[in-house]
């Protein structure tokens, strides 16, 4: 018996969730990040290539199914040009990427997620890099 894909649910629901999976549907979004400290808490191992997600938009409805081609574990100074572009949300540079990105982790939204109202990320902080290809639009 095959175990179903994980569900990748891109950002929190609503317009930030609604442009990434539209992105990964028409193709721009062919990577993304996340914090090895956000899957340790949620008791989530870290993805692996060959690892295939059931994509779900805002009302968590099934939208597509992606293959992971590739998982690093760096630190967040480390992510680089070609994975900041590949993340489809028409970053101009790794800053504006990484400015965009440390917006959205110390946001109240994410605090709460974390249970920790001070939550910060710094250069050091380590993050999961992946690579995905569109296999399937549901």
């Amino acid at each position: 018996m095959t175990t179903p894909p994980r569900l990748l649910a891109l950002g929190f629901p609503g317009p930030l969730r609604d442009r990434l999976v539209a992105a990964v549907l028409d193709g721009t979004k062919t990577a993304t990040t996340g914090l090895v400290e956000d899957y340790a808490h949620e008791g989530e191992p870290l993805p692996c290539t060959g690892d295939r997600y059931t994509v779900v938009d805002s009302h968590n409805r099934p939208v597509a199914v992606v293959e992971v081609a590739e998982v690093r574990t760096l630190r967040l100074a480390d992510v680089d040009w070609p994975h900041a572009r590949d993340e489809g949300e028409g970053f101009a540079s790794v800053a504006e990427w990484r400015t965009d990105h440390e917006s959205f982790w110390h946001s109240d939204a994410m605090r709460e997620a974390m249970d920790d109202p001070a939550f910060t990320v710094t250069d050091d902080t380590l993050v999961v890099t992946e690579r995905f290809r569109l296999v399937e639009v549901l």
